[in-house]
């Protein structure tokens, strides 16, 4: 057997088969990984049935540099089944392990990439932090430049306030307890260089409106013809209305790390008949939603890559209208519809892979043109799409680490 090269991963958040509506802090927890494929390796203790998380697992120093894992609980040493005996029974040994230094943990850039690239937010102004829907709202309409950094919950009043961002903005959770809860925040016309980071959005859903009516568009981020714009690590979940609209020709957008969870309409873009918007999308989690995945229209450059649609009810990623489209690298489990393009549009697709119950319907268009190649405008990693559930599970929402 050829010898694995393993990394030790910092866990952030409690691992789940799903993104979690709100990930707990495990602190100073690690995940042993497989460098190559992001596999974690998981361990059955003879004691305890083979659930994968009932060893409180320590490193142990032994001879010759290597270590020895040791339950925390009652100091034995964990043991690896070696070889086949016959019988249903296996040669168990003790095993000592050698971790071979691969690189640390992911670290986290402030500067935006993609279309967004060169946005710098509140950069050189004042760094504030705020508490309150008062202190937030001071800040964020504000001519001057800040960076607002949002310590714990905010409950927004009345339900449904869209607070109204002014331009040379950052506005980050501290860790992950940063909350906007019950509102959100627009981004206008007059409106450019802004980066709402690391933030949790949630909780305006109204189950008894009409989801087709204008009365309650309570979005978690809408941004109307407004420029330069990143979205970085946050988590949008169950709105009114959209969890991010942007619409009305805003451009030069980069939508990265996020998680867009249970809503009826997830991600708009378009509202526009000119050809002018460039947007990418990467490395976002699309779980229990049911339309715009995103639904993207006339757009002139949308790029999508290593993105995760998972179980979404009606359709996945739209192109729309006269949109060029480049998506990649990305994985569609349980996905109606999982990618497609009007006949006015184009749309490249590649290292893309579909699984579960994902179909698409008659006659829809797959792929078309040429569209565009993204690496004119700028460089970029992709994760493949098989590692996309594990990477994203610790990767994507809010990040201990940043707004710190």
């Amino acid at each position: 057997m050829a010898a694995a090269t393993l990394t030790l991963l910092a866990t952030t958040a409690t691992a789940t088969a799903t993104p979690a509506s709100a990930a707990g802090h495990v602190g100073g927890g690690y995940h042993i990984v497989n460098a190559g494929t992001g596999r974690c390796l998981d361990i059955k203790l003879r004691e305890r049935p083979c659930r994968g998380q009932d060893a409180d697992l320590r490193l142990q120093a032994a001879a010759g540099g290597q270590v020895r894992l040791v339950n925390g609980a009652n100091r034995s040493s964990a043991e690896v089944a070696l070889a086949y005996a016959g019988d249903g029974k296996y040669r168990i040994a003790g095993r000592l392990w050698t971790f071979r230094p691969v690189g640390g943990p992911r670290r986290w850039s402030d500067q935006a990439d993609g279309f967004a690239a060169g946005t710098t937010g509140g950069q050189g102004g004042q760094v504030v932090t705020v508490t309150t829907q008062e202190e937030l709202n001071a800040y964020v309409t504000a001519a001057e430049p800040y960076v607002i950094k949002v310590a714990g919950t905010i409950e927004i009043s009345p339900k449904g306030t869209e607070l109204k961002v002014a331009s040379n903005k950052t506005i980050v959770g501290v860790g992950t307890a940063g909350e906007i809860v019950g509102g959100g925040f627009f981004l206008g016309a007059t409106t450019s260089n802004v980066i709402i980071r690391n933030l949790t959005i949630r909780d305006t859903l109204m189950p008894e409106d009409d989801p087709d009516d204008k009365d309650f568009d309570y979005d978690a981020i809408q941004i109307d013809s407004a420029t330069k714009v990143w979205i970085d690590h946050n988590r949008l979940a169950r709105m009114n209305d959209g969890l991010l609209d942007s619409r009305k020709d805003a451009t030069d957008i980069t939508v990265s790390w996020n998680q867009f969870l249970e809503n009826n309409k997830t991600l708009g873009i378009g509202w526009t008949a000119n050809l002018i918007t460039r947007m990418t999308l990467h490395h976002n989690w699309f779980a229990r939603t049911n339309q715009r995945n995103p639904s993207g229209g006339n757009l002139l450059n949308m790029h999508m890559y290593s993105n995760y649609l998972q179980d979404i009810r009606s359709y996945g990623n739209w192109a729309r209208g006269e949109t060029r489209a480049v998506i990649e690298h990305s994985l569609f489990h349980n996905v109606a519809d999982p990618y497609f393009v009007d006949p006015a549009g184009e749309l490249v697709q590649r290292g893309n892979v579909v699984t579960g119950t994902s179909s698409w319907r008659d006659g829809l268009i797959k792929e078309q043109g040429t569209a565009f190649d993204p690496t004119a405008f700028y460089s970029y990693t992709i994760d493949p799409a098989t590692a996309l559930p594990e990477v994203l599970a610790a990767f994507s929402g809010p990040q201990d680490s940043i707004g710190r």
